[in-house]
This record gives C-alpha cells, structure tokens and sequence, in this order.
C-alpha cells in the first residue's frame, strides 16, 4: 500500500468584455486580464484557466526577493495547462514501516519560473455573476508542493449540484530556500518570508482580476492543509490583523502557526548554503547566491534537513520572526487580539504526528526522548516544563498516538510516545489556542477527522481528510478504494457561499450527508464546545464534546506562549 500526503470545463463569451472576432469555440473560453488574454478549456460543466502568470519569472535578481506584478503580453497565452511546480525539496520517509510512506512532490515539472495561479469556475458563469471565491494554499512544510496537484475540478462540479456555484483559486509559491531564505544579510535588505509574500500577491491578483471570470473580489475565503493552514494563520496576523480586504473567512484544516523561531536562528543554513554554492568568500554573500548556478543551491537545499529527517518538523526553512511581517511570536499576537475578526472553520485529524514520527525511531529511551524534545523543540523549557511534559506524555504506549489503539503499532519503545507530542505540539495545540481565542470575537467552527483509524501505525494521519475536503478521490492514490460522503467538500461550499458550513435549512440528506447534523459553533466561555467529527466508516459523521487531552494541550500552550 502506498500513502501519498500532498498531493489536485460551454463558456459563452462574457457580456462585461469585448473578445477578439472570430469568436472561440465553446470549448475555449477566453478571459481577457489587464495584462493580456487568456484562452482556457472546458470540460462538461466546469472551465479552467491553467498556468497564468501572477507575477514575474523570479529569475536573476528577483531570486529570494518579493514578487514583482506580472508583465503584459501580446496575443492570446493559452491556459490548458498547469505551469511548473516551484523548485522542490526531497524528502523521503525510512523505510520503518511495513508498507511504503511516499511523498509526490509535484506534478509534472519544477522551475524556478513557477509563479502561476488557476481558476477554475463553472462554465456558465459570466462576468456579472459575482460569485464567492475559495483561495487555496498547498501544504507540504514549506519544503514541496504544488498546486497542480489539487486540481479544483471536483469541488467546483460539486458547487454548482448544490446550486451554490464557487470559483476555485491555485497558485504556486516559493518554497524552501527560495521562499523562506533567513539570515542577518536576507534581513537587512528586507527579503525574508519570501514564500508569504508570494501568497500575498496572488491574493491582490484575484482582488484585482477574479471579476472577469465571474467571481467577487469581496466574497475570498483562504483555505489551506498543513504548511498552507499555518499560511492562512499567518495572513489572519499580518499587519496587526488588517488583511485589507483580501478575503472575509478562513478555513485552518490541521495547522495554525505556533511559536516561531528568530531569523537569526536561520544563519546557519544560510552559512552552509552559501558555502555549498562557492560563495563564502564574496563580499555580499546574497548577491552571489541570486546568480549561483540552480543545481548547486538545488544539492545544497537537499543537504539541509527536511520533515522526514531526525529533526522532523523544526523546518530548517519556514516562516520566521523578522521584525517585518511576522513581528511576534504568533500565539502571543493572537492572545493580543490582533488578528483578523473573520469567520472560520479549524480542525485536525486525530493522529497528527504519526507520519512525523517516522524519522526518529532510534529514540528507544525516556531519558533520549526528554532530550530530544528539549533540543528539537522547547529549548527554553525549564527542568519542571520538562517534568511536566514528560508526564502528560508518557512513555505507555496505550496513551501514545495512534491514539485509542493500545498498546498495538508500537514501533519503538518511544514511537507512539514521540507521535503524541509531536503531532500535538505544532498542530493539535495550537489550532485549539486559537480556536479558543477566536471564538470569543467571530464565529467559528471546529472538527475532528477521525477516519482511517485502522491504518496501521498511522491512524488519522496528518493529511489523510484531504480526499474527503476536496471531494475527489484520485488526489491521493488512498482515496480510490474508500468511500466518500461529500460532508466535508459541501461545508467548505456553504461556508464560501454563506460564512456558515451548515447545509441550506431545506436541503435534502439525499443530497447533502452533511444536512443530517447541525453543526455548532463553538463558544468561548460556556460549556458548548461541539467537534464535529468524521468517523469511520463514510457516510458517518456526528457531534462530539469531548475536550481531548485538555489539560495537556493546555501546558504546551503555556510554554509556546512563554518562549521568547
């Protein structure tokens, strides 16, 4: 068995534009921009326009600098085709398991010119029809991904069966060291969370151009997984939680941004990147890696550790505290209440940390395990934060992760152990923290994703609920054989139609499995805080109260909070 995490059209001419005579077949509908025409295709109900540019190639100088607005060009740019994936990370899981643990990392091809977005919308939707937008962020640890791989095609079809029609946006943005650099010399010209910055301008693109496909500029909601959950986290914090009106609802599916490292922290990736490329002895150091030939920064990125590697989820490129966009520790700002007052919808699946505990299996002992999580993670934990920690994670393999499966897929004496922790302390706690905090301002939804739990050592992976959000099985080559009851995907449209991911009242359970619960919001200050959890197997969904490891959810916050 083979678990892949990452990886997904009649037009009539639209009456707001005058288009180039002859006119295109139905088939091709073209969407004329600022900056030049673009030619899509259809397939039955749904139109796509693939590969259009939304920014400059971020070639020479514009290398591991912000993206500069797209240059205009001549004639009509087909869009029938995704554009290359941003330049990729390796990562590859042990061999520990008795089955493969594989990654796909992008579609078809990788190139430093790999800032596009996609938009796929319902091929009757015309320029006047002004119909919501779902922005969506890939994940992938900020080291892969591409959105290629998420294609939109499902979700859209689905929209438009509910009578509730969406716009499905993509895009690419830079990733490891070309998107997320970090050092003194990157800090003081500015040039940190690159990777942000890209996600930034494509969110003014869509403000600037979604109208001429039939979408409102003022109806976005973000939506990410994993690295693209934390971005959406990150884009509700920016600018003291102003996000200018770039969107008016989020969706968090298993990650909101804890607490962050220094940029300073960076230099020595930075140092041995530069020494990789030869660069070392030049005065400006940066400069010289913007025209270093691409495969050596390529072979120096894969040298650097990556989410499968021994330190597993302390990224060596991730977003950063830079004084700049990102200016405090996350969790801290959130707790200042300043973040955008947008309605949302978080969750996580119930085993988050398997798949990240993979990389260090030779941790066997109580003793290697403090260390580990001391060194890796809470490095400025004291003696009793360690104390604590240790025993609201214990080394029983009956309170480890996979959770509720005793002592069975014990891979090490400490893997179920390090699986609780891990999966807890960059995700689980955090989505509770800010659910807790954002709940008391806006309205705000919460779930569990508790299918697959029979998967062995995995359970509930990280990434396992993505087939099931977007509604199309062959994103994930795991999601063919299972069934599939749309819950997810139909709260995802209604959400983007009406901010609320309940079914329209009315709506038949014949159509919508997800008009069989009432789905509640959760609420700061009383004792109403309902999951609504996906159970196994689909179709079964249902309402849960149960505040999950509370307490120990509760001292990671605590320590997070008092990082510096």
């Amino acid at each position: 068995m083979v678990y892949k995490f990452a990886a997904w059209l009649a037009l009539t001419a639209l009456q707001h534009f005058k288009l180039l005579e002859p006119a295109p077949p139905l088939d091709s509908p073209t969407i004329s921009l600022s900056y030049g025409a673009i030619q899509g295709s259809t397939l039955g109900d749904v139109s796509s326009f693939l590969g259009i540019p939304y920014a400059q190639p971020p070639l020479g100088d514009l290398r591991f600098a912000p993206p500069q607005p797209p240059q205009a060009f001549d004639g009509i740019r087909q869009a029938n085709k995704f554009g290359p994936a941003c330049p990729q990370q390796n990562a590859t899981f042990p061999r520990v398991l008795p089955f493969d643990v594989s990654i796909p990392m992008y579609a078809e091809s990788m190139s430093e010119d790999c800032l596009f977005i996609n938009v796929y919308k319902p091929a009757a939707a015309r320029s006047h029809d002004k119909l919501p937008v779902i922005f969506w962020i890939y994940g992938g640890a900020f080291e892969f991904g591409d959105a290629a791989l998420y294609p939109g095609t499902a979700l859209v079809q689905r929209s438009i069966d509910l009578g509730e029609p969406v716009i499905f946006v993509s895009h690419n943005y830079r990733l490891n060291a070309f998107g997320f650099l970090a050092s003194q010399e990157v800090a003081d010209v500015g040039h940190t969370n690159i990777g942000l910055r890209d996600q930034r301008l494509a969110l003014e693109w869509v403000q600037q151009h979604i109208s001429a496909f039939g979408g409102d500029s003022s109806k976005v909601t973000i939506w990410g997984n994993s690295a693209g959950s934390w971005s959406v986290g990150f884009h509700m914090i920016l600018n003291g939680g102003d996000n200018q009106g770039l969107f008016r609802g989020a969706i968090m599916e298993s990650g909101s941004p804890p607490a962050l490292q220094n940029y300073t922290d960076a230099q020595p990736y930075y140092d041995a990147l530069i020494e990789h490329v030869g660069c070392t002895e030049e005065l400006d150091t940066l400069a010289c890696l913007r025209h270093a030939p691409y495969h050596k920064i390529m072979a120096g990125v894969n040298v650097t550790p990556d989410l499968a590697s021994y330190q597993s989820l302390d990224l060596a490129w991730q977003p950063r505290l830079d004084g700049d966009m990102l200016v405090r520790n996350p969790m801290r700002t959130v707790q200042m209440g300043l973040y955008s007052k947008v309605p949302l919808i978080s969750g996580v699946t119930g085993d988050e940390g398997t798949l990240f505990a993979l990389g260090n299996t030779n941790i066997t002992t109580d003793e290697q395990f403090l260390e580990y999580v001391h060194s890796t993670y809470i490095p400025a934990a004291t003696a009793s934060d360690l104390e604590e920690v240790s025993k609201a994670y214990p080394s029983n393999p009956d309170k480890g992760s996979p959770f509720g499966t005793g002592d069975l897929y014990a891979l090490t004496p400490q893997f179920k152990r390090i699986a609780a922790f891990t999966g807890d302390w960059v995700l689980v706690a955090p989505h509770r923290f800010w659910i807790e905090q954002m709940s008391k301002t806006q309205d705000a939804w919460v779930y569990l994703f508790n299918r697959m739990k029979s998967t062995p050592f995995l359970g509930s992976a990280h990434c396992s609920d993505v087939t099931e959000f977007f509604g199309d099985r062959d994103i994930f080559p795991f999601g063919s054989d299972r069934s599939i009851d749309f819950a997810a995907t139909d709260a995802i449209i209604n959400f983007s139609n009406r901010l609320n991911p309940n079914a329209p009242a009315g709506l038949s359970s014949n159509v919508s499995f997800l008009s069989k619960v009432t789905w509640d919001k959760w609420s700061e200050g009383s004792t109403s805080h309902p999951f609504l959890t996906f159970l196994d197997p689909a179709p079964s969904l249902g309402l849960s109260y149960d505040m999950y490891r509370a307490d120990s959810l509760a001292l990671l916050s605590r320590i997070a909070l008092d990082m510096p």
